[in-house]
């Protein structure tokens, strides 16, 4: 199961919360939230996690923690309600009709929405939130798998300002920084940039260590070279020697940033946006993808060039 590192926990009052999705990054920051006091609830579509994890985050604490069979009813009683899970059709499964956790929320709670989805489907929810008495903030976060572990992710929000405000100390819980960037939507747009940042910086870094390593130049010794100027970058600093060693195990897989990807060339084509380098590094992680990468994280871009 994924694990949380050790984190000095900022002083908030205790709240009641549902998380919703315990994958690689639910798992651990739903762990925060239960290590910083916090009374969790958890809901898991494979109930075998959810058990887990209550074993694992109960131990030595007198917080009530504990799973439900399904979002409504982990969503019972919460003033927070925080979710990680796979795309559009997952978060709309785990909101929306009977079962959904819209359906048990109280008045006045808020949804605060931690999956990489469109800008569309927040802004929807956020419009039948707000019809049932609710608020719906679109939270995605940025910092992979070892920023969940942590507690160290970057979170990007869109909605409501005093709701972004409530939710905030407690989302600290998992967060080095959460920071309300706009309305409804807003939130989704920024985690797009983000990945446009990514998928360019991570191409010029493959290129970089393939043409250092075919002039025969020591790449470690000159990456820590550049990484002290202006060529410096958390890719550089993070996945440049793991590139060099060929090693492309460190979390963020090549087809969640596919599925990322279209998000992005999807809004650019309905905004009008023109995204010549992102489409292109797009088609190298299918590459990648046939020759059998779609787990290896989004670094092993460089295998193309070998």
């Amino acid at each position: 199961m994924p694990s949380i590192n050790p984190k000095t926990y900022a002083t908030c009052a205790p709240a009641t919360v549902a998380f919703l999705g315990l994958g690689v990054m639910g798992y651990p920051m739903a762990g925060h939230l239960a290590r910083a006091g916090h009374r969790v609830t958890v809901y898991n579509r494979s109930t075998g996690k959810a058990q887990a994890w209550c074993t694992e985050f109960a131990a030595g604490t007198d917080t009530p923690h504990a799973r439900a069979d399904t979002p409504r009813l982990a969503a019972q009683g919460a003033d927070v309600v925080f979710c990680c899970v796979g795309n559009d059709d997952d978060l709309r499964s785990v909101t929306l009709g009977p079962d959904g956790a819209f359906a048990g929320m109280k008045t006045g709670a808020i949804f605060m929405d931690h999956t990489t989805a469109s800008a569309r489907v927040a802004r929807e929810l956020a419009v039948t939130a707000q019809h049932m008495g609710l608020q719906f903030i679109d939270a995605p976060v940025s910092g992979g798998q070892a920023g969940a572990q942590n507690g160290l992710l970057t979170v990007m929000c869109g909605g409501d300002g005093a709701a972004c405000d409530t939710t905030a100390p407690i989302a600290m819980a998992f967060s080095r920084a959460v920071t309300r960037v706009g309305d409804s939507g807003a939130g989704q747009l920024a985690k797009m940039v983000n990945q446009i940042c990514i998928a360019g910086l991570v191409q010029g870094l493959s290129e970089a260590i393939a043409f250092g390593q075919q002039a025969n130049l020591d790449m470690n010794l000159v990456l820590d070279v550049i990484g002290k100027g202006a060529a410096q970058s958390w890719q550089l600093d993070n996945r440049g020697k793991s590139m060099v060693a060929d090693q492309f195990e460190f979390g963020f897989a090549v087809d969640w940033m596919r599925k990322d990807l279209a998000l992005v060339l999807e809004e650019a084509q309905r905004n009008g946006a023109r995204l010549p380098v992102t489409a292109l590094v797009d088609q190298f992680y299918a590459d990648v993808q046939h020759m059998g990468g779609r787990r290896w994280d989004t670094s092993s871009l460089i295998r193309r060039l070998r």
